[in-house]
């Protein structure tokens, strides 16, 4: 088994984040064995997939209260998810694509946890970040990949999903990782910590530490699992769902190029009157009742400048939504007075 010793500890150099202490040794293996093997034969030597996976690392950020610790270690080698307990690692998968007549990588990085123990709390809890990058040409003839877009899932495939896309340029991470904020219990991924308390109101992203994790270990790909990963099959997480698919469909790289430069796009921006309303504790009937209601683009800036609209869009909403709830009880003939705005949401902080 591969492992690729202080990837977190480079990122976190050009964030000013101090990681948590790195220790173990890489495995010495075979250069000869190595540099042409494809183990999960997916046109990419493995060699390849390991430089690009430290080459684009995130440095993760994580709470130091969060009730499954840290990120997990999985026993390769069984068809059921398994702790290995007292390690900790993040998992990768690079797959070939094309972009726009380019030779293209996705790349994802997993963060695999022992249990999701938040809201609606279940074991195992399969959650990602994501890279498009690109081969550019370099002066001297060397293979080049500059990242183009990044994207950070949260609570996906849900009405609270509230993940993100943005240009690899806004987080100043073309060819490097970007800095990561994982929400405490509900490990959800966001790519600027203000946005973590931007959902359905059950991600908070406080005492904060990057994670020193020691391992980066290649999944490999659905049908030909490396590293002994035969429980990326099960049934007990969606974590082959989500290697199986994009996270760069043409539809949200259109709206996010519709953007300024800097900003960050929700992926999903049609769900946010829905998000608002559970946020500010209405009923799930009058989220659905308010979900085709048309809302702001989700724009949340990379930097704080746009902090302000987003808040006047928080507020906008749910204003509108409390005038929504209460023509919907004149119309059932219950007396209920128009909900207020509730405070704009808490910003979440770093220790």
């Amino acid at each position: 088994m591969r492992l690729v010793s202080a990837f977190a500890a480079i990122a976190l150099c050009f964030s000013g984040l101090e990681p948590r202490s790195l220790s173990a040794p890489a495995v010495p293996q075979d250069p000869a064995t190595t540099s042409s093997l494809d183990s999960d034969r997916d046109g990419l030597t493995d060699e390849m997939e390991q430089t690009l996976l430290i080459q684009f690392a995130p440095a993760f950020m994580i709470s130091r209260q969060d009730c499954a610790d840290a990120p997990a270690l999985f026993t390769p080698g069984r068809s059921d998810p398994t702790v290995r307990a007292e390690e900790v690692a993040i998992y990768g998968q690079v797959t070939p694509r094309e972009f726009e007549a380019s030779q293209a990588v996705e790349i994802h990085y997993y963060h695999l946890w022992k249990s999701d123990c938040g809201r609606m709390s279940h074991p195992f809890d399969a959650e990602h970040v994501s890279v498009m990058a690109v081969k550019s040409p370099s002066p001297d003839n060397q293979e080049e990949w500059r990242a183009l877009y990044w994207y950070a899932a949260a609570h996906e495939d849900t009405m609270c999903d509230a993940s993100q896309i943005t240009r690899a340029s806004a987080l100043n991470a073309e060819d490097r990782g970007p800095v990561v904020w994982i929400s405490v219990g509900k490990h959800a991924s966001f790519l600027n910590e203000r946005l973590c308390s931007h959902g359905c109101g059950g991600d908070v992203c406080q005492h904060m530490d990057p994670l020193g994790t020691t391992e980066i270990l290649n999944l490999g790909e659905n049908g030909t699992p490396m590293n002994g990963a035969l429980w990326i099959a099960s049934l007990q997480w969606p974590l082959s769902a989500k290697m199986a698919r994009s996270d760069f469909q043409p539809a949200a790289i259109a709206r996010l190029e519709q953007l300024p430069a800097s900003d960050i796009a929700w992926v999903n921006p049609s769900k946010r009157p829905a998000q608002s309303t559970i946020a500010a504790g209405g009923s799930t009937a009058d989220a659905l009742a308010t979900s085709s209601r048309k809302t702001d683009s989700a724009l949340a800036g990379a930097g704080d400048s746009t902090e302000d609209a987003l808040d006047t869009s928080y507020r906008n909403v749910t204003r509108a939504l409390g005038k929504s709830a209460h023509n919907v009880g004149k119309f059932l003939h219950l007396d209920t007075p128009p909900a207020e705005a509730p405070p704009k949401p808490t910003e979440a902080t770093s220790k």
